[in-house]
């Protein structure tokens, strides 16, 4: 169901993005939701998974959302909204490697394009939400809290010092959270129109 130059094509891209973010952020930087689904795509598309499919559009489509329009917001009004876009305006990056970043626009698209065509899989909202809470404490121990990875280390570019007991309570707040403003609607939204 899937064209074979679409495997392909993506299949570079994606292992491209992942040796250059690998090498130049480090592979910390990996575990991004948005990261993850980059990553996984690739099986969902080669194995024509419904439910990886699903699953990914259930965790990423609205952040990834809420990314493209920040940027195009920036781009258009110089408007800042927090600090999700700032390294995408960051000089002291070279603009090759801000341009990797570009593969937040199609992602989102590709992967409702994906679930239209393979079909929506009910069981994406506990997988998806499993997921989430895998990557959650994942990015709270395996990472720098100045690169405050899926926002663990707090809201915002700037985040608040936290104790170790109110660092753990907020990324279970967010564990408990995602699921509910995130992937819920998302999830709703499917089952209506697909």
């Amino acid at each position: 169901m899937i064209p074979l130059w679409l495997k392909i094509i993506y299949t570079l891209v994606a292992l491209a993005i992942v040796v250059i973010y690998w090498r130049k952020l480090g592979p910390g930087n990996l575990l991004w939701f948005s990261d993850i689904a980059l990553i996984l795509t690739i099986p969902a598309l080669w194995l024509e998974s419904a439910l990886l499919a699903s699953t990914l559009a259930v965790l990423v489509l609205v952040p990834e959302t809420i990314w493209i329009l920040a940027y195009f917001t920036r781009l258009a009004t110089g408007y800042r909204l927090g600090g999700l876009l700032d390294y995408m305006f960051d000089r002291n990056r070279p603009a090759w490697l801000r341009a990797v970043s570009l593969f937040h626009i199609p992602l989102p698209v590709l992967l409702v394009w994906l679930v239209w065509t393979l079909g929506y899989d009910p069981r994406a909202l506990v997988a998806a939400t499993l997921l989430g809470w895998l990557i959650m404490p994942l990015s709270r121990t395996l990472t720098n809290p100045e690169q405050n990875i899926n926002w663990v280390h707090g809201l915002g570019a700037h985040h608040p010092a936290h104790s170790r007991l109110q660092a753990w309570q907020f990324v279970g707040l967010l564990m408990l959270g995602l699921p509910v403003v995130f992937y819920l609607p998302v999830h709703a939204m499917m089952m209506v129109l697909i």
